[in-house]
């Protein structure tokens, strides 16, 4: 497997990122919900890790559900991009 590639499908890993881009709150019931996706945590880690993106989780609740949005003040522009969800760099997604 290539290091460009997630162990989730595509339109998981492109909604993640414009709904981070979007500057939308996430948490794995709104990915469960909008998407039918369950690999939130996954996705997230790689674009943090990989991909560097400045992506904060506040815990909440009794049972500690993450929720996940991208730190204020980012330069848009300095993101690296999946491959799934490159066509977002290109368009310039305007939030």
């Amino acid at each position: 497997m290539s290091h460009d590639q997630f162990y989730s499908s595509d339109s998981q890993v492109f909604w993640t990122c414009k709904a981070l881009l979007d500057n939308r709150t996430i948490n794995h019931r709104t990915e469960i919900r909008e998407v039918r996706g369950w690999r939130l945590g996954a996705i997230i880690h790689r674009l943090r890790h990989h991909y560097g993106w400045p992506i904060q989780a506040e815990y909440r609740g009794p049972q500690n559900i993450a929720h996940y949005s991208l730190k204020e003040g980012i330069d848009r522009s300095k993101l690296r991009f999946p491959r799934s969800a490159r066509a977002l760099a290109d368009l310039g997604v305007k939030t």
